[in-house]
């Protein structure tokens, strides 16, 4: 079946083109993956011989802002879930984003969140690479790594509602692939069943740090990073931006110490990609 999505730029694209009376309108119905002409007969947009939208579900939304909808049923359901925590795909203007509880779990608004997600694995990846992608969410940074070269990318995923919402991500069906393994598991368990030696490259993306996700930024499983690394092998770690947070400087410098205390070597803060890159020789 196919699923056709709507973000409020999209709806209030088609309505203005249903109110001039246009035939059809050229616009993208899979979240920027592709643009396609659509026809229009009276105040509905027809999707397939038996699939349409009208105006009056249009209008139901088309003051929602940051909200992605699917067609599903003849009617419009937002792409959310409410559980322990609120959790969201917000459209950009390609690839959409993860939220939680209003927190955006990818840089949007300085940077385009794939170039974002390209230019992290670009620092680690290399062409044959081994790669392990902690805290995967949406799967951007696993795709990149694949693009770069990797021969085989292992995203691991804790969270079952940020999972449902990836697969309903039309982005995914694009990139999936047998060298591409998602793992539904929290990383600072799972590691400790991994071979040593496996990875040439790490990319770890933990959410923001606190009380629930230290254990993400811990000695503990930067050890357990290390030890699954690979001679030669390279460690992107995302912390965000430190001067934003009172407290910043010093975390950063206490990450960079814990890294260094864990075995790895040429550590430092990038500033531009907001992490943290090192080495394990």
């Amino acid at each position: 079946m196919t699923n056709f999505y709507f973000d409020v730029e999209t709806v209030i694209r088609i309505l203005r083109a249903l109110q001039e009376g246009k035939k059809d309108i050229l616009v993208s119905l899979d979240l920027n993956l592709t643009e396609k002409l659509w026809p229009i007969q009276k105040d509905r947009l027809i999707l397939d011989p038996d699939v349409s939208i009208d105006r009056k579900m249009l209008e139901a939304v088309a003051s929602r802002r940051n909200i992605i909808f699917r067609l599903r049923d003849n009617a419009l359901t937002p792409l959310e879930i409410r559980s322990h925590a609120y959790y969201k795909l917000s459209p950009t203007r390609t690839a959409p984003i993860l939220e939680i509880d209003g927190i955006k779990m990818h840089r949007s608004k300085e940077m385009d969140p794939l170039a974002d997600a390209q230019k992290k694995t670009r620092m680690v990846v290399s062409t044959g690479d081994t790669v392990l992608d902690t805290c995967g969410g949406l799967g951007y940074s696993a795709f990149f790594a694949l693009k770069a070269g990797a021969k085989k990318v292992i995203s691991t995923e804790k969270s079952h509602e940020v999972i449902q919402l990836r697969n309903l991500n039309p982005w995914l069906k694009k990139w999936n692939g047998d060298a591409l393994e998602f793992v539904h598991a929290d990383i600072t368990q799972y590691i400790d069943g991994m071979e040593s030696n496996m990875f040439n490259s790490v990319i770890h993306d933990p959410p923001r740090f606190t009380s629930k996700t230290g254990d993400l930024y811990g000695k503990k499983f930067y050890e357990g990073l290390f030890r699954v690394m690979a001679p030669r092998s390279k460690l992107f770690h995302y912390t965000g931006i430190p001067k934003k947070i009172k407290t910043g400087d010093r975390f950063v410098v206490n990450t960079i110490k814990r890294l260094e205390a864990s075995g790895f070597h040429s550590v430092m803060f990038k500033d531009d990609l907001q992490g943290v890159f090192a080495k394990k020789d």
